[in-house]
């Protein structure tokens, strides 16, 4: 008997292709079907950033606007750093109508890393509270 390493997990396998098939799928623009790739991952894999941003993508994009707000809320408990979160989140707040909220989270998103794509949504938002108080 050899003392060879031990194979790898499967359940480890097949969680890292639940997740990848995941991916590719909200790429695909796919929610639904990336949110039942995901399944397995989100029971056990709550404390993970990344399944939890995956997950609110897919969320948002399948207008599970509630859902895609709590999952990514949890992605910044657990990184609080993570400027896409805070981003995808006032895209979500906006969307729900919540200008105010979402233009703070868009302009730390845009603080942190200043891109062309985070800085336009601050002006969408600005450009909706300004209306609003019209």
């Amino acid at each position: 008997m050899t003392d060879a390493a031990p194979a790898p997990e499967p359940n480890g396998e097949a969680r890292f292709h639940a997740f990848r098939r995941a991916e590719d799928l909200v790429e695909r623009r796919r929610p639904l079907d990336a949110l039942k790739a995901l399944e397995p991952l989100l029971d056990d894999e709550q404390d993970k950033p990344s399944v939890q941003l995956l997950a609110g993508r897919a969320y948002f994009h399948s207008a599970q606007l509630r859902r895609a707000e709590r999952a990514f809320t949890r992605v910044l408990e657990l990184d609080p750093t993570d400027h896409y979160a805070r981003f995808v989140l006032g895209r979500t707040l906006q969307r729900l109508g919540r200008f105010a909220e979402a233009l703070a989270q868009l302009r730390m998103a845009s603080a942190m890393n200043p891109v062309p794509e985070y800085l336009e949504a601050i002006s969408e938002v600005n450009a909706r509270l300004t209306l609003g108080d019209s």
